[in-house]
């Protein structure tokens, strides 16, 4: 499931968003309008919803600083319609525009567009080790089955396309570069580490080995 992040202050809209989205969607707002690229990267979104007027900051400044490290699709949504501004926000990064008052149907339907052109990655493609499969940011067995994210499945995918052979961290970074965040290798070790928590669940995490200063391996 895909995780939606949404920077808005008017609190009707949030909750009206929330309701309608969330069998479709994970969703996250923002608490902190002095650190919103903090809890994007924080909760690792998939996609972003951005007011221009918010407190402190304009939604353009926030664009501006997500978009120095960062790829994620972001749809502006703003009473302010006329040019100028859609124009700007285009601009500065933005990918998609919606005119408050809007149809959340409509916005549905853009941001599942928008999540389709950004992250093919995984495509309908289904990769197999041992028992295990993964198919559309879920890996499982016959018994159960785990949750990823959209860079938990890039790094998943790496090792099972490349099983038994070393995955560089470079190549990982590489990858994840493309269509998402900068991270450094700080932060891929924090990643692989909450990937290995998650994957204990269904015996996974055993199976992916460190060679130490290298990569990982999927054995």
């Amino acid at each position: 499931m895909n995780k939606i992040f949404i920077v808005e202050d008017d609190e009707t809209i949030v909750k009206s968003i929330k309701l309608a989205l969330k069998d479709e969607f994970k969703l996250k707002s923002v608490s902190n309008f002095r650190a919103v690229k903090q809890e994007i990267l924080e909760f690792d979104a998939d996609l972003v919803l951005m007011d221009i007027g918010l407190p402190f900051y304009s939604g353009f400044y926030w664009t501006t600083e997500l978009r120095k490290l960062s790829q994620i699709p972001i749809i502006f949504i703003s009473s302010s319609s006329d040019d100028m501004n859609q124009i700007t926000a285009m601009n500065q990064g933005a990918d998609d525009f919606v005119t408050k008052p809007f149809s959340l149907s409509i916005l549905s339907a853009k941001i599942k567009a928008l999540l389709r052109r950004s992250y093919d990655f995984s495509g309908a493609e289904k990769l197999e080790f041992l028992n295990f499969a993964l198919a559309e940011n879920i890996v499982s067995t016959d018994k159960s089955e785990v949750e990823l994210t959209t860079s938990e499945n890039k790094i998943l995918t790496l090792l099972f396309r490349q099983k038994g052979q070393v995955v560089t961290k470079e190549n990982i970074l590489q990858e994840l570069w493309q269509t998402e965040e900068f991270i450094d290798l700080n932060t891929l070790n924090v990643k692989m580490t909450r990937l290995r928590k998650k994957l204990h669940e269904i015996e996974l995490d055993k199976h992916i080995i460190t060679k130490r200063g290298i990569g990982y391996v999927l054995a």
